[in-house]
């Protein structure tokens, strides 16, 4: 996914939340951290990264060679099966893939229609599971920023009716162009009412017929083009019950050059509109406009599946804490100059299963936390974080009694840093555990380089975090202890250059696991903190998540 070349070796994210008295100082102090066993960690990687699994593409026939080499090593590791009695969970999916695209035709009184080509003025797809997509005189509504935060007193959508309507929508949130953080959606800092897929829920939610996002490359924090390519060939999603049905009919995004003559036509001027967007107490504008736009879809349904591992707590096994990373890649992908086809994700994410297995191996050598840990390979993360989404739709282990967790995604080859990069501040209550590991492992914190572009509601983590489920998801930084930061910063712009989604993603004997291992050791003190604690972390006050997690804690009876 575009979103993960700027990570993929940074590794950095805090998402979650957890106590200062999550377990006291003496007795964290006191455990044994049991040394990682790097010839293992390497083995793992080295065969989940080999051509013979093809580049574990999900719903192939590489994927169950991939599936049981997981299970395997869990086994080896001390696991038991997590899906009562089962070592898998199915995880049903559609493919979609859109075609006979007519123009997107924007019409009013007196005017002569507007046309607008697929691939240079727009994109568009469907989340309904239908073989026609047909919208017509389906009148515009500018909505700002279409955000609905009632914990901030802010509604774009305030007495509207959207029903037959489409919504459109400025990405990010109102006060990124801030340099701090102090403004109503965090400023600079992205939170996920910021977010495309946000805006396309919310749409939905409100009952529009089809929602358009206007992209701009600043706010966006990608060009065009990876718009355009993201949203081009198959796409992926969950199955649901209803196929859909509960989305809009169609979502799409817009040249902002394209919206600019479109709210020309209309009168308005968006730069002016925007501007007000920006203003609580905003009211949505409709422009007089209608569209017409249609296509079709070829839909294949398919099965792929999560790795579900438990080891059972010894005095509280009906709480949770969840370690997870996603077992998918590419799998074959564009050739390179020597022929070589196989995207093998050694890094991108052989390194997360790896690191997956080795935690359970190391919690099985400590003997049992109080709580029980679920280790989770989820598939379908390069195709959107499918897997970890079914997974928190459908928890084998209750959401409610899950306290927490550890998300693990693209471990560092290349030696020990003396920093972590957190992503996505400081959100909740489980930075306080990672401060305290920071300190025992004579850790620095490097601030993330890039707030406004919402690296943080990226990754597998966030698939829990939005249904309020606090996740840690850290790495080691680029401050290398051989070398320091320019040797670091020449390495990740090295693998996100030559190596990040292409077949040069490979493992190598050469690789210094010295990095890895401080990196496995980093989560293992971050997930056993959560697994032999006692408090029930949560978002900060005002955090986006804080409702829900505030509403699944009291059902559960922890809050």
């Amino acid at each position: 996914m575009p979103y993960r070349v700027d990570r993929a070796f940074r590794a950095a994210l805090v998402a979650g939340a957890a106590c200062a008295t999550l377990i006291s100082s003496a007795t964290f102090a006191a455990a044994p951290v049991p040394p990682v066993d790097v010839p293992a960690l390497r083995a793992t990687i080295k065969t989940l990264a080999s051509d013979e699994f093809e580049g574990r593409a999900p719903s192939t026939a590489a994927e169950p060679k991939v599936l049981d080499a997981i299970i395997a090593r869990f086994k080896a590791a001390g696991l038991q099966p997590g899906n009562k009695g089962s070592w898998l969970q199915d995880v049903p999916t559609v493919e979609m893939t859109a075609s006979q695209f007519s123009p997107m035709v924007i019409k009013a009184k007196g005017l002569a229609p507007m046309s607008f080509a697929i691939g240079k003025d727009f994109v568009a797809g469907s989340y309904r599971f239908v073989p026609q997509t047909r919208i017509a005189d389906s009148e515009l509504v500018f909505v700002g920023y279409g955000i609905n935060a009632p914990e901030l007193g802010w509604n774009d959508y305030a007495g509207l009716d959207m029903k037959g309507k489409t919504a459109v929508i400025l990405v990010n949130d109102p006060d990124y162009e801030m340099q701090g953080e102090d403004g109503p959606f965090k400023g600079r800092r992205m939170t996920y009412y910021g977010r495309w897929t946000y805006k396309f829920e919310e749409a939905a939610r409100q009952g529009a017929t089809a929602a358009i996002v206007i992209h701009d490359t600043y706010p966006a924090a990608y060009g065009w083009n990876v718009v355009q390519s993201s949203w081009t060939g198959a796409q992926y999603f969950v199955q649901s019950a209803n196929d859909g049905m509960d989305q809009t009919v169609a979502n799409a995004w817009v040249q902002k050059s394209v919206a600019e003559a479109v709210f020309k036509a209309a009168g308005q001027d968006l730069a002016g509109l925007t501007a007000a967007a920006k203003q609580k107490g905003f009211k949505a504008v409709p422009l007089g406009l209608t569209m017409d736009l249609s296509f079709d879809n070829a839909i294949r349904k398919a099965m792929s599946h999560n790795v579900v591992g438990l080891m059972p707590g010894k005095t509280r096994p009906d709480e949770y804490v969840l370690y997870s990373a996603h077992w998918d890649h590419l799998g074959r992908c564009e050739a390179d100059k020597s022929g070589d086809d196989i995207c093998n994700g050694a890094v991108d994410n052989a390194t997360g299963v790896g690191a997956l297995a080795a935690l359970a191996d190391m919690n099985h050598r400590a003997g049992p936390a109080a709580r029980s840990q679920v280790f989770l390979a989820v598939t379908l993360e390069e195709s959107g974080t499918l897997g970890s989404e079914y997974y928190a739709a459908n928890p084998v282990f209750p959401l409610a009694r899950t306290v927490g967790g550890v998300n693990m995604d693209g471990l560092s080859p290349t030696g020990r840093a003396r920093d972590v990069t957190v992503t996505g501040g400081d959100k909740s209550e489980l930075t306080t555990l990672l401060r305290k590991v920071e300190k025992d492992m004579n850790l620095s914190e490097t601030p993330e380089s890039h707030p406004e572009r919402g690296y943080y509601y990226r990754s597998d983590h966030f698939s829990f975090a939005k249904l309020g489920v606090p996740m840690f998801d850290v790495g080691l930084g680029e401050d290398l202890e051989k070398g320091g930061r320019a040797a670091g910063e020449a390495a990740s712009e090295d693998y996100t250059v030559n190596r990040y989604h292409q077949p040069s993603d490979e493992y190598s004997d050469s690789w210094d696991m010295s990095g890895m291992a401080q990196e496995v050791e980093l989560f293992y003190r971050l997930g056993r903190g959560l697994a032999d604690g006692s408090d029930w972390p949560n978002w900060h006050p005002g955090d986006e998540f804080r409702a829900i997690r505030d509403k699944s804690l009291g059902e559960a009876g922890k809050k």
